[in-house]
């Protein structure tokens, strides 16, 4: 049943809950939200079975949630907060593709997040300039009102059937009406590249687990190679999937071996 949270700004976040256990919040990527996202759905319901209290969200302008444009990395942030404070003022957070650069984002901000889970995130070059070109292109378009334009460019260089099976797919309307959004996406990315990687995310003190699909696109293992350089404290771990896209199980269970492990009554020990 869809619950509700506001920001400190007065948001309203839409949100699902699930499960008991290790607190957990799931950010979605660039067209990812709960009435069109079914592998989120089933992620969650495949780690409330393994010890975690999932909250799968509609991030700000998408499903459920309201905002107005314009969306930014701001807001991505506000939202999680609350989401965060809900939970208890500590959390984990799993941030799925551009989502991962959310996440970061968070972390780097507020202290009560203490671990990371980051599915794929899109970087490119450290300090380089593709991010900022994006996020004005989509500034532009989002201008403009073209929304169609923003996902056309937003999947410019990926399979292009993903981009036809969208636009054809009785869920385009809502795609349509969230495209707005996707200016959030293009802000966390750019911010990926504002400075250099060591000293941006020095603020992180959270362990990140960043993930992989074994059958992935080659950029993304660099951009791995990246995230995990530079923050001071990460690994790298492989999850059955391939072309962006995971297995549920074999993803749960890779986050469900940092839960703490007990040695007896009163005791527990991190995995």
């Amino acid at each position: 049943m869809t619950e509700y949270v506001q920001t400190a700004e007065g948001t309203r976040i839409a949100y699902d809950r699930e499960g008991a256990g290790q607190p957990l919040v799931l950010v979605g990527g660039a067209g990812q939200f709960r009435a069109v996202d079914p592998d989120t759905a089933e992620l969650a319901t495949e780690l409330a079975a393994r010890g975690f209290d999932v909250v799968v969200h509609d991030r700000p302008g998408r499903g459920d949630s309201g905002g107005e444009p314009p969306f930014g990395l701001a807001g991505e942030v506000a939202a999680i907060r609350a989401l965060v404070d809900l939970l208890g003022g500590r959390a984990w957070l799993y941030g799925s593709s551009s989502g991962g650069a959310i996440a970061l984002a968070a972390a780097a901000e507020l202290p009560g997040v203490e671990r990371l889970f980051l599915w794929e995130v899109p970087l490119d070059e450290e300090q380089g300039t593709a991010g900022a070109e994006a996020l004005a292109a989509v500034r532009a378009l989002v201008a403009d009102g073209d929304r169609e334009g923003i996902w056309r460019l937003w999947t410019d260089g990926m399979p292009p059937e993903w981009f036809e099976q969208m636009r054809s797919g009785p869920s385009w309307p809502l795609f349509e009406r969230m495209a707005p959004t996707l200016e959030a996406d293009a802000e966390a990315l750019a911010w990926t590249q504002s400075a250099p990687r060591a000293r941006l995310w020095a603020p992180v003190t959270a362990h990140a687990v960043v993930l992989l699909g074994s059958e992935t696109f080659p950029f993304m293992a660099d951009a791995a190679d990246s995230i995990v350089g530079s923050l001071a404290s990460a690994e790298r771990a492989e999850v059955p999937g391939r072309d962006h896209r995971w297995e549920a199980a074999g993803l749960a269970d890779v986050l469900a071996a940092s839960l703490p492990v007990s040695d007896g009554p009163g005791t527990s020990r991190s995995s």
